[in-house]
């Protein structure tokens, strides 16, 4: 046998044996990724991917925890879900993951624990049990301070007060609001108003353009996202008309011009308004006391009778709180209906304005002024008042002091209360919105009462309205 003949008999025994080496490793890859799913699907589900976002979840509705699986997955019942401690929630399945999105703000500085049980791949296999703790940071907020030896300055501080860092600084700063992402500044420059957007740290200032020379007023912010709102009136305003306590809308993220929301058949002045939360609409007083639900633009307002005042919406809510002549009401803005509000049981003085907490069943924060036969104020009981009207003081401010706003915050765990101390001997600014020279923001934990501290200024952030 030739040399070349032995030569190509041994490479051909060589490839031989090369293709059953390469078949024999593809069999063991089958087998072995056949036990492998079989395997998986005897395990049943489990989680290879999460995404959570503490942070957003402190300080706005809408966030999520996305819990990614080896298996696409049968439907996920909210019944299957607890979140500890309790949070409103909402739950959806898209193949692998299944998602629990929080319908209010967590609160802050909390550990939870989500638990999703008898979770089921599509097909056979054993269900299981998912489980993901996190913990949300502390909450933060801005606050503004009127005449610092720096000017009118916008902080951002923690609850304790104690990290306050300055962020925007101006010689007059009407009033502010913080978006999703940007800070909205109203200030003046002299005679000329200017509305001005910043980011977070106050950096890349930009201003919005406005309808014209004019006055700002009535700043407010939406629940959550960019949108904000202002009522404007023409510089030359007078006898020969112009344009007055008109409403506008923009978007903090966007540098088109704001919009007019229009109005027709009546007064289209503005005295209040409030955006309603996770919706494109917004609940209008007019000068004439017509109370209208509208869209941004203005268009298809329906009415809902006459008001005195809106005392406001509660984040994650579609029902208002508003003053009629024959008292205050419950307006559900989905439907239109109304109740009167729930009286409270034994108030411990005059009744004052409601402010709405997030969540069901969550009551309101009212003041009630206990005020001596002889006419003298003794105190103002700042409380909470349960859906059955039982009455639990929060804080009590001295008569000597005036009560000027309460609010809360994004998740309803503190009230917000804006006192300007002595009264008497404390002047009141000369800006278009004027405020006592001195101002303090007590900070109470609502279901305990616990007074968490009261911090120099005004405007807190969770407040989406300016003080009234």
């Amino acid at each position: 046998m030739s040399t070349d003949s032995r030569r190509s008999r041994s490479r051909r025994r060589r490839g031989r044996g090369f293709a059953i080496a390469f078949a024999a490793i593809l069999v063991s890859l089958v087998v072995i990724g056949g036990v492998g799913g079989v395997v998986a699907v005897a395990q049943g589900p489990r989680v290879t991917d999460v995404q959570v976002d503490p942070n957003a979840a402190v300080n706005a509705s809408g966030s999520r925890v996305i819990l990614t699986t080896t298996q696409s997955l049968e439907t996920v019942d909210p019944s299957q879900v607890t979140v500890e401690p309790a949070a409103p929630f909402t739950v959806d399945t898209s193949g692998r993951s299944v998602g629990v999105r929080f319908t209010l703000p967590l609160h802050d500085d909390t550990d939870y624990r989500i638990t999703v049980a008898d979770v089921s791949g599509l097909g056979a296999g054993p269900s299981a049990t998912l489980t993901e703790e996190f913990r949300t940071p502390p909450l933060e907020a801005y606050l503004m301070q009127r005449g610092t030896p720096e000017g009118d300055t916008i902080f951002r501080t923690d609850l304790q007060g104690q990290a306050g860092l300055p962020v925007f600084v101006h010689p007059h700063i009407e009033d502010f609001r913080a978006t999703a992402n940007h800070l909205v500044i109203s200030v003046r420059d002299g005679d000329t108003a200017r509305v001005i957007v910043t980011d977070p740290d106050g950096g890349n200032q930009r201003d919005i353009p406005l309808p014209g020379p004019g006055f700002v007023t009535n700043l407010q912010s939406a629940d959550r996202g960019e949108r904000i709102g202002f009522t404007f009136s023409d510089a030359d305003l007078g006898a020969a008309g112009g344009r007055e306590s008109r409403l506008f809308t923009a978007s903090a993220a966007e540098d088109s011009a704001p919009t007019e929301v229009g109005l027709n058949g009546g007064d289209v002045r503005i005295a209040d308004y409030r955006f309603v939360p996770d919706t494109d609409s917004m609940l209008v007083l007019t000068f004439d006391s017509r109370l209208l639900l509208t869209d941004a633009q203005g268009g298809n307002a329906a009415p809902l009778g006459s008001a005195v005042s809106i005392d406001g919406i509660a984040r994650g809510s579609s029902v208002a709180i508003v003053e009629r002549l024959e008292g205050i009401r419950e307006i559900d803005l989905t439907t239109g209906s109304e109740q009167g509000l729930v009286q409270p049981v034994d108030p411990p003085g005059l009744t004052g304005r409601a402010t709405p907490v997030p969540g069901a069943d969550a009551g309101t924060v009212r003041s009630f002024a206990d005020i001596s036969d002889d006419g003298v104020s003794r105190s103002t009981i700042v409380a909470h008042v349960d859906t059955a009207g039982a009455v639990r003081p929060l804080l009590t401010v001295p008569g000597s002091d005036t009560v000027l706003q309460t609010c809360v915050s994004p998740s309803g765990r503190y009230a917000a209360v804006l006192v300007a101390p002595r009264a008497v001997d404390n002047p009141f600014d000369r800006y278009q919105l004027p405020l006592p020279e001195r101002l303090l923001t007590h900070l109470v934990e609502v279901d305990t009462g616990q007074e968490v501290q009261a911090l120099q200024g005004f405007d807190l952030s969770w407040c989406q309205v300016p003080p009234q």
